[in-house]
């Protein structure tokens, strides 16, 4: 009996950017973690003649085919193609839409690419990316009641990570590094409109995460604290007895990915609203 092959090719056809497709494929493959997908992205497929390169495609490499097809014609005959091949073809979409379909009692308007408009929410997005890329790693303080969210965390806890993840989803973040000896700006604790959260790890984890970074980066001279478990356990402790002084809540992202940590606080902004 032969081994099964610990990869296999995957096409996802979308008419947008892919992204949908994309964040299901992923999710779906992270269940079987012997074997790889290699992705092959086919964005912006809207005529035959773009939708003949992705088949083209799909032949050299047969596989799992996702799609996101709003045009009926071009839908049916990748089908139709997958059918003749004998790949799996998968529309991630029709059963959702099917649902709201009945549900709603209306009918699809068929719009290639409609999450993507340029309207108040993409605008709203833009302009939290902005300022949350102006306002990273401490820079200008004094705005912290501009922010929705204000991040607090010990060096290597994924703070500009998190905030770049939530501003993408429209959230104005602030973040500033939480450095022992360095006081947290008089600004943060006056300000009244953000949500305030800090984020710990386990001191295992951040010299783990720590010594990476140093051999990254040549192994230079550095302050030996920056690195030693014991020196980082007070640091996390020092970190979460200021939140607790302060009414701040605290994730531990010690085995958090920042899609569930960004979540974490999405959920507790919407507690505090």
């Amino acid at each position: 009996m032969q081994n099964a092959p610990n990869y296999f090719h995957l096409h996802l056809v979308s008419d947008s950017t892919g992204e949908t497709l994309i964040t299901v494929a992923r999710a779906a493959a992270a269940q079987y973690e012997a074997i790889e997908p290699i992705e092959h992205v086919h964005p912006l497929v809207r005529s035959d003649r773009q939708l003949d390169r992705a088949l083209i495609e799909i032949e050299a490499a047969p596989g799992i085919v996702l799609y996101t097809l709003v045009n009926q014609d071009l839908s049916a005959r990748l089908e139709r193609f997958c059918r003749d091949q004998g790949a799996p073809c998968v529309s991630v979409l029709a059963p959702v839409h099917d649902v709201f379909r009945t549900y709603l009692n209306v009918a699809q308007t068929h719009r290639a690419g409609a999450q993507h408009e340029l309207d108040a929410t993409y605008f709203r997005r833009i302009d939290a990316m902005n300022f949350t890329l102006v306002h990273d790693d401490g820079q200008l303080p004094e705005d912290a009641d501009d922010a929705d969210v204000v991040i607090i965390g010990v060096s290597r806890t994924s703070k500009t990570p998190t905030s770049i993840y939530l501003a993408n989803r429209g959230v104005k973040v602030m973040n500033i590094p939480f450095v022992p000896g360095v006081p947290i700006p008089e600004s943060v604790f006056a300000a009244e409109k953000p949500l305030v959260v800090g984020l710990v790890a386990s001191p295992e984890r951040i010299a783990q995460i720590r010594e990476n970074r140093i051999l990254a980066l040549g192994g230079r001279s550095f302050d030996t604290s920056y690195v030693d478990r014991q020196a980082i356990a007070q640091e996390v402790a020092q970190m979460r007895r200021l939140c607790a002084d302060n009414g701040w809540s605290i994730i531990d992202v010690t085995r958090r990915s920042i899609e569930e940590t960004a979540a974490a606080i999405i959920n507790l902004q919407r507690d505090r609203k």
